[in-house]
């Protein structure tokens, strides 16, 4: 190929093949501009002019999806990239019930975020994107008030149903409650093809982690319903992101995805080197951007690039970029391809 677009690169890498040089994108949340459509587009379109990245992933605000069935949130209210939450519609696990399936064109913060993806098409015709959309399963425990990470707690609800009430007491009605969410972001991601989206970026958040849910825990409530929603979005390429330590991305090579990503140096997880069959996604540690360490940020993308030079790879975070990031911390890692 003469000349390699953006598109041409961004499908290449992600079908494990080579291209004419690796790629690279950054994305974090800008919390003062994520409430609406307008301000979310405008941001993303700056905010990739800005950098030229090679790719987009969308960063809606955390909590769109468990909106959809009726939480309430105060955006006047953030803790770190979390607003405080207001109300649960499952404040009991017998609530479990009530949530149905709903229709991503009917369902106001799935038009307000299909609107978004249709705005930063029209403003980056030429660039590969795709959307942020949450497993199921962290669907469900951001529902719930419950964290989808061991570590850390929801922000606003004090004392959040139980996962043994919701998983093992109640299960039959988890089971209803995860299949009416996957279908619903099964007909979300259908949507998301019409208003221009070219994949998802599909985040099981930390549910992979052994701490949260044991293997065959995972594997009843996790599995099968990423397998609705990853079905629904084959038209285009999916990177899926397990979060946080033990974060396991083998578990992940028998899922339709074209990407992989994950924290290459957290607690438990492997490096780049890891037994993965997906294009791998990443590379560097994303807590350098908050510090500004602009020689780490050269070094850590340099020995990626160098370990991954005859591999189908692309560079990025290796998670979301702090929301104290430099504009000279964004420029290095956009150079870092280059040099």
């Amino acid at each position: 190929m003469s000349e390699w677009s953006k598109q041409d690169r961004f499908n290449a890498l992600l079908s494990g093949e080579r291209a004419d040089r690796h790629i690279v994108s950054g994305w974090r949340h800008f919390i003062d501009k994520e409430q609406n459509d307008e301000d979310l587009a405008a941001t993303t379109i700056s905010f990739t002019k800005k950098y030229d990245w090679d790719w987009v992933k969308i960063n809606p605000r955390a909590t769109y999806l468990a909106e959809a069935w009726g939480n309430q949130y105060d955006f006047t209210d953030y803790q770190t990239v979390f607003p405080r939450q207001k109300t649960t519609v499952v404040p009991v696990a017998d609530n479990l019930w009530d949530l149905e399936v709903k229709k991503a064109t009917q369902t106001a913060s799935l038009q307000e975020h299909l609107e978004a993806v249709r705005k930063i098409r029209q403003g980056l015709p030429d660039t590969p994107l795709i959307q942020t959309v949450f497993s199921p399963l962290t669907v469900l425990l951001f529902i719930v008030g419950r964290s989808a990470y061991v570590t850390k707690t929801v922000f606003g609800i004090e004392q959040p149903v139980t996962l043994d009430s919701l998983f093992k007491e109640h299960r039959a009605a988890a089971h209803h409650a995860l299949h009416a969410i996957s279908l619903t972001l099964a007909d979300y991601v259908q949507e998301l093809q019409k208003a221009g989206s070219d994949g998802l970026f599909y985040a099981v958040t930390g549910t992979a982690h052994p701490g949260l849910f044991d293997e065959a825990m995972f594997d009843e409530l996790s599995r099968p319903y990423d397998s609705i929603v990853l079905e629904a979005a084959s038209y285009g390429k999916n990177i899926l992101h397990t979060c946080g330590a033990h974060a396991q991305p083998e578990k992940f090579n028998d899922y339709r995805i074209d990407g992989i990503s994950w924290d290459t140096i957290a607690e438990g997880n492997p490096g780049l080197e890891a037994n993965l069959k997906a294009t791998k996604v990443g590379g560097i540690d994303h807590g350098l951007f908050a510090v500004n360490d602009i020689g780490q940020i050269r070094k850590q993308a340099k020995e990626a690039l160098t370990l991954m030079k005859d591999q189908p790879f692309i560079l990025s975070p290796n998670c979301a970029i702090p929301l104290n990031v430099t504009d000279e911390a964004l420029e290095q890692l956009k150079r870092s391809i280059f040099e």
